[in-house]
């Protein structure tokens, strides 16, 4: 009787580890699965996944994540497509639009020279505003669609930030006080480097102190941190928590600037993007807080 009973007990066993291999062979093929679906994601090939696993369950998942990878291939492809024929109508559009707005604002220099009615030259000043905003507004859109369309193909190397926020800074210097802004600015002592694209970093500056000239009550701080945070900060009483959100949305402008395309803080957005950095606007008892980080990577 106790001979059996071992037997039982034997077989048992056997059982129990015959499917403690299987549950280990499973578990290693959907993990294998898994971790094979995430790099088809990630890298653009046309490899399928592969497993060892001769489990038919197993086989039939990686086969149907395959037919959904070969239709995702071609929809990504379409859309990569898509999107770059989109890219450049939008660059030879904005583009194509200087020679007629050239052309226009040549003619209106033209016709100021003219004996002309104080209503005519009402409507020759209307006609020079919208025509001024209208040839902003292309030359906007034709630099941020060629920001777009460069994508990652920056020329990274190690900038100093301290440097060319400083000279920024000085560049606008004089376009502040015309406005009756003096930034009061705190920069670190020590020099924050960081791999960026230098001109990139400049149009980021530029942009930003653009909009302080907009948006600004009449004040502006400028800080650079010892962890290489920058942050601009201006009293904007015109703007509310709603408008900030948007403030980085394409073509979205507040009221109060008229003159503004709704591109520049975009702009600055993609380029910061494109560099690894994150951008951020606050909004807290009428101060508007931009903030810039760019990753410290060490090499």
């Amino acid at each position: 009787m106790e001979l059996w009973l071992w037997a039982i007990i034997g077989i048992m066993a056997l059982i129990i580890v015959a499917l403690l291999i299987k549950i280990y062979i499973l578990q290693k093929a959907a993990k294998d699965i898994a971790n094979a679906f995430v790099d088809r994601l990630i890298t653009d090939t046309n490899t399928l996944i592969d497993i060892s696993c001769n489990d038919r369950n197993m086989r039939r998942l990686a086969n149907t994540i395959n037919v959904e990878l070969r239709k995702l291939r071609v929809q990504q492809r379409h859309f990569q497509q898509g999107d770059m024929e989109l890219k450049n109508a939008v660059t030879n559009i904005s583009h194509d639009l200087r020679t007629p707005l050239t052309a226009i604002c040549g003619y209106l220099d033209l016709l100021e020279q003219e004996e002309k009615t104080e209503k005519v030259e009402r409507y020759i000043e209307v006609i020079r505003n919208r025509s001024e905003m209208l040839m902003q507004l292309t030359e906007e859109l034709f630099r941020y669609s060629v920001i777009i369309s460069k994508g990652n193909n920056t020329i990274r190397e190690p900038v100093s930030i301290n440097s060319i926020l400083e000279e920024s800074i000085a560049a606008f210097y004089t376009a502040l006080n015309e406005k009756g802004i003096t930034p009061k600015i705190q920069m670190s002592e020590y020099n924050i480097i960081r791999t960026l694209d230098r001109s990139s970093l400049a149009r980021v500056f530029s942009n930003l102190l653009n909009n302080a000239i907009k948006y600004s009550d009449g004040d502006l701080d400028i800080t650079l941190s010892e962890t290489g945070n920058i942050t601009f900060t201006n009293t904007a009483s015109g703007l509310d928590g709603v408008q900030v959100g948007k403030l980085f949305d394409r073509f979205y402008t507040v009221e109060a600037a008229r003159k503004s395309t709704g591109l520049g803080l975009a702009i600055a957005r993609t380029l910061i993007e494109q560099m690894n950095g994150t951008i951020s606007a606050k909004y807290f008892e009428n101060k508007l807080s931009i903030c810039i980080s760019f990753p410290d990577i060490k090499v």
